[in-house]
């Protein structure tokens, strides 16, 4: 049985499973999220306005368009070329329901917060902290029903089929994503101190030594938490000791931690306004995953060991070394249940900083596809004079998308943008790519790549992104076609084998060929999926 019947039985067959009472309803229409309430950052210009729900992002509209014209029923996550990874978890009342929990259960749980490790700005108003992050009370669901649970979620294959430590691992990612969020809630008291120094400058968790001094506070957030229990707020703090930012080129590092919450501490990252920042995609870059292949993205995900790809530890190890001032954010569109799982593998293997995830108002498809992009934004126009260096893969269509854009919106901040070449390096990857946003980019800043080492080299300081001994050979336009609309070069050659680079017909621009070749990528993409 596939990922699509599979992930068909989670909206319906969860709710069998756990429920202590009669008839519940589908997680997936029990709670209709709001508009995220996300407060913009202190900056000296309007930022960017939050992206609105249900707005699908050009490439799905271009592709929906074709599709629609011909009659096709194809949903727009499949046209998207995005696999839906991790849609229609339950939320709020709808695992109340489903775990059979009364009043008095519920208030006698503790109250558990998610503090997403933040970044923070200076502005003539000093240090301001974007806190957020999500509250929620976690169940005290019982190991049977948390193996049934996990067992809708393993597609293939069944939880008593893995071994222990695999399965201990599943529960708990199940016990992640069956919590209650708390809505309408104060944040009240988060304490602030600096940061212990975390060993010399890139080791792994460390992100730079820390000579952080001063800092100690409490703050209060000046916002309640969404339905979903989410909040995003940026604070300003107090000095108290700290360096201003205009006055040192040092990360500075602050322990935040929320009272009254059994779990809740984060380290914050007090960024000066210049400098190099590092923002990275983890699956398939930094992780192993296969989102690609979502029966094996799903068990990589829930049972088996975070395992890092290749020696890509090394590399950030390395670049944390050479650019001693720089700072690292990871931005994943994984929802916001399941981020401390992918925060602690960081931690452990990768140089520490800030991070983003897909709070919960943004949780259905055409949201995921805009989110990426509005995280992007935000910390683009929070530091405007920063560069920033993106690091992903070519297997999100909205990596593929938004990465371009942004050297195209912001040509000043893109230092690099490097891409990894999944279908060049993993014959699992079957999903078609567009490169059609490269074609007015300098070769310099960007560079498709097979392995970690090609990495090696550069002088990203100064912009010099490309490592020359890895042809790109790009067409402009989809790539690994089927039907033989693509040969069986690669974008990026090296020595690998597998179908990258498109034919000539790819570049035509008639509107009736690039009609013919986004049909002929959404055709493939569904056909793939239902296998």
């Amino acid at each position: 049985m596939r990922y699509i019947l599979a992930h068909s039985l989670v909206q319906a067959s969860l709710l069998s499973i756990a429920s202590a009472s009669p008839a519940p309803t589908a997680f997936a229409n029990s709670v209709v999220p709001a508009d995220p309430v996300i407060t913009p950052s202190p900056v000296e210009h309007n930022p960017s306005p939050i992206v609105g729900r249900n707005i699908l992002s050009d490439v799905e509209s271009d592709i929906g368009n074709v599709l629609s014209d011909v009659g096709s029923g194809l949903p727009s996550w499949v046209a998207s070329g995005v696999p839906n990874f991790f849609q229609g978890f339950p939320t709020g009342d709808a695992v109340v329901s489903s775990l059979g929990l009364d009043s008095s259960e519920l208030k006698a749980l503790p109250t558990n917060v998610l503090n997403i490790d933040p970044y923070a700005n200076w502005t003539k108003s000093g240090w301001n902290v974007r806190f957020h992050g999500n509250v929620y009370k976690q169940p005290n669901t019982s190991v049977s029903t948390l193996n049934d649970l996990a067992d809708i979620f393993l597609v293939n294959t069944s939880i008593s089929d893995l071994p222990k430590s695999q399965q201990a691992q599943a529960r708990n990612l199940t016990a992640e994503i069956f919590v209650v969020q708390q809505p309408g809630v104060a944040v009240n008291t988060i304490h602030l101190k600096p940061a212990a120094s975390q060993g010399s400058s890139g080791q792994p968790g460390g992100g730079g030594s820390s000579n952080t001094t001063g800092g100690t506070q409490d703050i209060t957030l000046p916002y309640n938490t969404t339905v979903q229990g989410d909040f995003d707020t940026f604070v300003p703090i107090d000095s108290n000791g700290l360096t201003a930012g205009n006055e040192t080129s040092t990360i500075q590092r602050l322990d935040t931690h929320v009272e009254g919450a059994s779990i809740g501490n984060a380290t914050a990252y007090l960024v000066p306004p210049t400098g190099l920042t590092i923002i990275s995609d983890i699956d398939d870059i930094l992780r192993v995953t296969k989102i690609y292949q979502p029966d094996q993205g799903l068990i990589n995900s829930f049972a088996r060991p975070f395992t890092s790809w290749e020696n890509m530890p090394e590399i950030y190890r390395n670049w944390s070394i050479s650019l001693p001032d720089t700072h690292f954010h990871y931005l994943t569109t994984t929802p916001e249940q399941i981020t401390r799982n992918y925060m602690e593998f960081i931690y452990t293997n990768y140089p520490g900083g800030s991070f983003d995830t897909r709070p919960l108002n943004f949780s259905d498809v055409s949201a995921t596809l805009s989110i990426r992009k509005f995280l992007l934004h935000k910390i683009f126009e929070t530091f405007p004079e920063r560069k920033f260096v993106l690091v992903a893969d070519t297997s999100n269509s909205d990596v593929m998308r938004d990465y371009p854009k942004l050297a195209t919106d912001f040509p000043d901040q893109v230092q690099c943008i490097f891409l990894r070449n999944t279908s060049a390096t993993d014959p699992g990857d079957k999903f078609p790519y567009d490169t059609s946003g490269f074609k007015d980019i300098k070769q310099s800043k960007y560079m498709f790549f097979l392995n970690p080492d090609d990495l090696t080299n550069l002088d990203i300081a100064n912009g010099h992104c490309y490592n020359q001994s890895i042809p790109q050979n790009l067409t402009f336009g989809y790539q690994g076609l089927p039907f033989g609309l693509g040969d069986s070069r690669t974008a990026v050659n090296g020595s690998a084998n597998h179908t990258g680079a498109a034919s000539g017909l790819l570049t035509k621009e008639s509107a009736g060929a690039q009609g013919f070749i986004a049909l002929a990528a959404a055709m493939f993409t569904a056909t793939f999926m239902f296998l």
